[in-house]
């Protein structure tokens, strides 16, 4: 399990990776109290790894979803976001990140806890790029690759409903984000938009 740590660590949150949000390390960590399986996986993951398998993603995703939802059974971390999502009305900052998402984030704790502390002891440690590992080199230094996904704002802006009842005015959320109603929205034959 000790070996496992870095891993641990630098997945839950560190100084050069984000958290989940609403998640904490105390609840990650009664997660993989209940997730043994994910002991291997994050002792593997913490030795240098050259790739991260399938079968890595696949305990990675788990353990993430019972992060979520401890009573789940999915085993895929976007049916899991549906679910918590559609049926049990859980808002976005509350569901598992999406499996593209959560790919890169695996990949920048894997180039933290497996490649620069796994080989702080070495005198000439061997670092791949960052590039391969979830950062992408912008003008001003790396930064988190966080998806290859578009931005949802993007991808659902017709989505967007309002709850107006008499009309669209001022505080209409169609409005405020340039959109027309759509039959989606509350306000029916009255709309102002």
């Amino acid at each position: 399990m000790s070996k496992g740590l870095p891993f641990f660590h630098a997945f839950t949150g560190c100084d050069t990776t984000s958290s989940f949000a609403g998640k904490g390390k105390k609840s990650a960590w009664t997660t993989w109290m209940s997730c043994m399986e994910a002991t291997r996986v994050f002792s593997a993951l913490a030795s240098v790894p050259d790739i991260i398998s399938d079968e890595c993603m696949s305990t990675i995703e788990r353990f993430v979803i019972l992060m979520y939802d401890r009573t789940s059974t999915k085993i895929n971390v976007n049916d899991a976001r549906m679910q918590l999502f559609c049926q049990k009305g859980r808002v976005l900052e509350a569901i598992p990140p999406t499996q593209a998402a959560l790919l890169q984030h695996t990949k920048r704790a894997v180039y933290q806890a497996g490649h620069c502390w796994g080989q702080t002891l070495l005198v000439r440690p061997h670092l791949p790029s960052p590039s391969e590992w979830g950062w992408v080199l912008e003008t001003d230094g790396w930064q988190p690759f966080w998806t290859n996904l578009p931005e949802v704002t993007a991808s659902c802006r017709q989505l967007v409903k309002c709850g107006c009842t008499k009309g669209c005015r001022g505080n209409c959320s169609c409005k405020k984000s340039n959109l027309k109603c759509t039959a989606l929205c509350s306000c029916s034959d009255e709309c102002a938009n």
